[in-house]
């Protein structure tokens, strides 16, 4: 298909797909266009985004009848509201409005699915750039992202670099820690904590918090991985996140949906040697590779139906020059890596810092995601119980980056709560205390003890969870919005009744 609308779809699907295959048409549909026009692949995802009718930035009006409509995007949705003749809120379509303008009924919901889900796929495009090294003429950059009328609602929540210099939009203006007016002139580049001062990473956050801005991804509270003394000591591989149990399928689809590729799927059988996962970034020259196996020898692992390993266990993170030749490795009978062609491997402290820090990110992402530590049905081990150990050591362990960015904010964000006077952040935990109970959550996994005894206690939840009236300076953590889920819920020990929890909590003899 032709147009830009067509293109518009392409880029948005290049953000979600993850079969393998079809994302390869996808990309090569992009690559096609860009070509054609001459222009570089990012500018043409760019340009395709629409604005929806939009007339200003996160704002669309349609008179239709007595009736006016109106299409808000602010950043993190976009939803229709709807305005009597008097000009009062109304709940509701009104009926002369369903009666009278059914086609333009139906294309302002459409416009505001179709908007909905580009917001969704601009912003991972932007969490990606931070390793795609992306800078923007400050005017190209003002017409495509601040001023665009969609993407624009994104663009005026994060922070910025014109040509070196933080600002955020603020006042109908760039603006610096201070206050002070920043002209866009120059080279613009989002803004990472790494090698920031530690005075001016605190300065956002607390400048967000306090505005209550919700970044569409996190910035100001992004997790910072810095080189080791362990990490200097092996020179040429990261441990940190070997030893971890993943859900294969799992882990393939999300490291394809951040940009990774797992090329062959890991089937038990004899004489295996596989790939790592690896990513490609060209703009740095380097590779980097995620050493993952199948877990379990032929004759106790667990299996799907079709033969491949259930999970996998984790081992090290490595760089590579992007040309040198491919790795693999076999799992041998001990359930050790030998690795072949590893000799080409970067020291670690050769790699730039944002890059490192950036790849260990998504393994630490790949790891909270998808390893069974943080699943709260697995206090037994999983099966035959041989991950019992792992769970327990996962589940109530160390926190990592990620976990410990958690700790500090939840420790400003406590005294806003309802629930504030409760709850207090300790250590790996935050404790909230009932009237049954005091409970202790792991702010790694979300998983519960409860006092006395550090008894476990297991809630599932039904979906995507949602902690209500509940400001955050992100979106995206789904831990986090667990853990202060429970918080509210375990506060209020005595209201809850969903049996399962009841049987749990409730003294014995109740």
């Amino acid at each position: 298909m032709e147009g830009e609308a067509a293109l518009a779809e392409l880029a948005r699907l290049a953000t979600r797909v993850t079969y393998k295959s079809t994302l390869k048409l996808v990309e090569a549909g992009l690559e096609a266009r860009a070509l054609a026009l001459g222009l570089g692949r990012d500018e043409i995802e760019e340009l395709a985004v629409p604005a929806y009718g939009l007339t200003e930035v996160g704002r669309r009006v349609e008179h239709l009848g007595g009736a006016r409509a109106e299409l808000l995007v602010d950043g993190r949705r976009a939803e229709l509201r709807w305005f009597s003749a008097a000009g009062a809120p109304v709940k509701s379509v009104p009926a002369a409005v369903r009666r009278d303008h059914a086609d333009t009924l139906k294309e302002l919901k459409a416009d505001a699915k179709a908007a909905a889900a580009m917001l969704t796929a601009v912003a991972k495009r932007l969490d990606r750039s931070f390793l795609t090294d992306r800078a923007w003429p400050a005017a190209a950059w003002r017409e495509r992202y601040l001023d665009h009328p969609l993407v624009g609602t994104l663009a005026r929540r994060l922070i910025w670099t014109v040509d070196g210099t933080p600002c955020a939009y603020a006042d109908g203006a760039l603006r610096g820690l201070a206050g002070e007016e920043v002209a866009p002139r120059g080279e613009v580049r989002l803004w990472h904590p790494v090698g920031r001062p530690v005075e001016e990473v605190m300065a956002w956050r607390e400048r967000l918090e306090r505005e209550r801005v919700t970044q569409p991804f996190k910035q100001a509270h992004r997790e910072v991985y810095l080189l080791t003394e362990a990490e200097r000591r092996t020179g040429t591989y990261s441990n940190r996140f070997a030893g971890h149990i993943l859900r294969q399928y799992p882990f393939r689809s999300l490291a394809a949906e951040r940009g990774w590729r797992d090329p062959q799927l890991r089937i038990c059988h004899h004489d295996c040697a596989y790939p790592p996962a690896m990513r490609d970034l060209p703009e740095w020259g380097i590779r980097a590779e995620y050493w993952v196996r199948g877990d379990g020898s032929l004759s106790d692992a667990p299996t799907t139906g079709s033969g491949a390993y259930e999970f996998l266990a984790a081992d090290q993170v490595r760089f590579y020059p992007i040309d040198a030749p491919h790795t693999e490795f076999s799992t041998m009978d001990d359930g050790g890596f030998a690795g072949r062609g590893a000799d080409a491997a970067l020291p670690l402290a050769e790699v730039p810092p944002q890059v490192f820090s950036e790849v260990l990110r998504d393994v630490d992402l790949f790891v909270g995601v998808t390893g069974v530590g943080n699943d709260p049905t697995w206090q037994d081990g999983g099966p035959g119980g041989r991950y019992r150990e792992y769970w327990s050591s996962y589940s109530f362990g160390d926190l990592s980056e990620t976990a410990r960015t958690r700790h500090d904010l939840l420790a400003r964000l406590l005294p806003r709560l309802a629930v504030g006077d409760r709850c207090r952040v300790e250590g790996r935990f935050l404790h909230v205390r009932g009237d049954l109970h005091t409970y202790r959550i792991h702010l790694g996994s979300g998983n519960i003890l409860m006092d006395p005894g550090d008894r476990y206690l297991c809630i599932v939840p039904d979906s995507t969870p949602a902690a209500p009236d509940t400001y955050l300076p992100f979106d995206g953590d789904r831990v986090l919005s667990l853990i202060l889920s429970k918080a509210l819920l375990l506060a209020e020990d005595t209201r809850i009744t969903d049996p399962t929890i009841l049987s749990q909590i409730r003294p014995q003899g109740a």
